[in-house]
């Protein structure tokens, strides 16, 4: 057991120590700028677009259609008060148990679900959020591009050498040639993180949740004694903190007076349990997971949330009778809650009962017409029991509903190759491969389509239309 761990924490290490290369080969690109300001939007959003790219090859993102949405909901109602948007954002939860959370280049947030674990309600994550987007908004990132002009080839060199060689070695690669880099350069400076925290409250005033969040997530950090070691938490690392920094929150929330709670808070503080309880059930060891599921139910023998993690953890490892009983307990207490039918219908499927899958896709499509994801799952119910017209006609729908999950064009893909329609076939896997930068594949079926299109010209203009999105890609080194 002990050997196991070293060998997690070991993948981990090496986890955060390719997470800040990528950060800084990123930011090094545009080292050729002549000065920080003159750093474009759309070169930034090309870094941002890139930087999402080589995080997704190197980090699992947690892949679940409700903790997904609560998160985006989320940061998108505490950018309301931005005067000025840059870029989209999106929010991303990356399944590692590290305490972290970053904002990458063009407003792309990711928080680790290590951090989620230790947070103990929302006003916490939110305060972590829009400080993320403080940073995001005072183009940091930027002024750090600039920055790392400075650090040079031999650092570079020794970061990949400490990536490459792993074990023992690693450490002293690290510490020889990146602390005078990698660890000045980094990491924002405290003037930085001084004005995250006034732009964090400025955010957070009129989302009306409780600023003070931010100070009780700072004191779970520091603590870190959760992760079993004595190693300085990777958030700390690029977010320096410390006394200053801790009067200067003391100071802002001595001038600070409570507003009303807001309906939209309020629904998010509601949720609040049930998104910690997915994040929990996904990402943590099922073995941990299911002994704090344990533990609720020891309290509350009823507790609807509980037996909703026990299922999703059962389901996880595919003991799909154990998942269907926990998740039909969970129903029965919660009946109008969508994505505990979901799960069950997932479980009735993974378990060959595709009639109860069907039943009970269609109860959750009963509280909610357009969920496009109880959606998704009942065409791939009906795509199993070889009702391909059935399967067709949502993942058609579900093409038209904005945005449209990757794998939609998959399953188009499969079921218009049943139905010997091999132009639209090949063009839908041209898509999916696109979508997934797997430009070589999408090539190959796109043309492939062009071929089989015959005398439908307008498939045949989008064939085109996707053909150059790949030629592009592949030009960019994609």
């Amino acid at each position: 057991m002990r050997r196991s761990m070293t060998q997690t924490r070991h993948i981990h290490s090496q986890k955060r120590l390719l997470i800040g290369l990528l950060m800084l080969v990123l930011w090094g690109v545009a080292a050729g700028v002549p000065d920080a300001r003159a750093l474009s939007v759309e070169d930034e959003r090309q870094m941002g677009e890139e930087f999402l790219r080589q995080v997704g090859g190197q980090f699992e993102m947690l892949q679940d259609a409700y903790a997904n949405q609560y998160i985006n909901d989320l940061g998108h109602y505490l950018i309301a008060p931005l005067e000025v948007k840059n870029f989209p954002f999106h929010f991303y939860i990356i399944k590692d148990n590290t305490l972290n959370a970053f904002a990458a280049p063009a407003g792309h947030i990711f928080i680790f679900s290590g951090l989620i674990e230790v947070l103990e309600d929302v006003d916490e994550l939110a305060a972590v959020i829009c400080h993320e987007i403080g940073h995001v908004s005072a183009r940091h990132l930027a002024h750090r591009i600039e920055q790392s002009k400075k650090i040079g080839l031999a650092t570079l060199a020794g970061a990949l050498a400490g990536v490459l060689l792993g074990g023992e070695a690693a450490g002293a690669l690290i510490t020889g040639s990146m602390a005078a880099g990698m660890q000045a350069q980094l990491h924002y400076s405290r003037e930085d993180e001084r004005q995250a925290d006034q732009l964090s409250f400025k955010y957070m005033e009129p989302a009306t949740f409780d600023p003070e969040g931010m100070v009780r997530a700072l004191q779970k950090i520091q603590k870190g004694s959760w992760l079993g070691t004595d190693k300085v938490p990777a958030y700390l690392l690029t977010h320096p903190t410390g006394p200053e920094r801790m009067s200067n929150l003391d100071s802002l929330l001595s001038r600070y007076t409570p507003p009303p709670v807001s309906a939209e808070a309020e629904a998010f503080k509601a949720q609040w349990p049930a998104f910690k309880t997915v994040v929990r059930a996904r990402c943590l060891n099922p073995a941990d997971a299911e002994r704090i599921f344990n533990k609720e139910l020891a309290q509350d023998p009823h507790d609807p949330l509980a037996h909703f993690g026990l299922g999703m953890v059962a389901m996880e490892e595919s003991r799909y009778p154990q998942a269907i009983g926990e998740l039909q307990k969970a129903a029965d207490q919660k009946p109008d809650f969508i994505p505990i039918l979901r799960t069950l219908g997932q479980a009735y499927q993974l378990n060959g009962q595709n009639q109860k899958a069907v039943a009970t896709l269609k109860q959750a499509l009963g509280l909610r017409q357009g969920d496009r994801d109880t959606l998704f799952v009942l065409g791939t119910v009906y795509e199993s029991m070889g009702d391909n017209q059935e399967a067709l006609k949502i993942f058609e729908r579900l093409s038209y509903l904005k945005p449209v999950r990757h794998d939609v064009y998959y399953h188009l893909g499969l079921c218009y190759g049943r139905e010997k329609q091999l132009a639209l076939a090949h063009y839908n896997f041209g898509v999916y491969f696109r979508k997934m930068g797997r430009m070589q594949k999408a090539q190959f079926h796109l043309r492939k389509a062009k071929e089989l299109s015959g005398q439908d010209p307008a498939l045949r203009r989008k064939i085109v239309e996707e053909l150059k999105g790949v030629e592009e890609g592949n030009r960019g080194g994609a």
